[in-house]
């Protein structure tokens, strides 16, 4: 199985970004933008997990969340992989509300988690992002600008979701994503998460 654990953004957040890029997206038909439905934070990728392995890596990743607090996150500014002068992906920045350690720790503890249950996650430096579009190598300066002008509402991160991409069987061949299960990440220190 292909996996991958990534916090989603709500409706709310992923609405605004949708309609903010809206016009840009028809600047920029040369760009394969993604589905804004399919927008996520990914925490880890696995690209091929054993049926076997399912249930410890399950059982492993709610521990995990269970213990890490993340807060609010907002959806703003931009950058793109692997630079801004040869980009391939242009991505909108997850920013973190509660301190950045809440995110990264998260991200290091799942990964973590899913090598011990023999699923070791694929990627090197955890960078908080949501895709939004794919290319051929481009200098993507401008788009970096238009990008820095975005900043979204912040919502509170309550769970990790453990998805499952199936390559091919999405709008246009893209991937198709079925969340599996979710996991209730730790509540944040009182005084830290504002009332909804």
């Amino acid at each position: 199985m292909r996996l991958f654990a990534a916090i989603i953004p709500p409706e709310e957040a992923i609405e605004d970004l949708a309609q903010w890029l809206a016009p840009r997206r028809e600047a920029g038909r040369d760009l394969r933008w993604t589905d804004d439905y399919q927008w996520h934070l990914t925490l880890a990728f696995m690209a091929d997990v054993p049926d076997h392995a399912y249930d410890d890596l399950a059982e492993r990743m709610a521990s995990t969340a269970a213990r890490h607090p993340v807060g609010r996150l907002a959806l703003g500014g931009g950058g793109a992989f692997p630079s801004p002068y040869e980009a391939r992906v242009l991505w909108a920045g997850v920013r973190t509300l509660d301190g950045e350690a809440g995110l990264a720790g998260l991200a290091r503890g799942i990964r973590h988690a899913a090598a011990a249950a023999g699923s070791a996650p694929e990627g090197g430096r955890f960078h908080p992002h949501v895709t939004l579009a794919r290319t051929r190598p481009i200098e993507a300066t401008k788009w970096l600008r238009v990008l820095e002008g975005y900043a979204g509402p912040s919502w509170p991160a309550r769970e990790v979701a453990l998805v499952e991409s199936h390559l091919g069987e999405g709008r246009g061949r893209r991937p198709r994503y079925e969340v599996r299960e979710t996991f209730a990440l730790a509540a944040p220190p009182a005084g830290l998460e504002p009332a909804t």
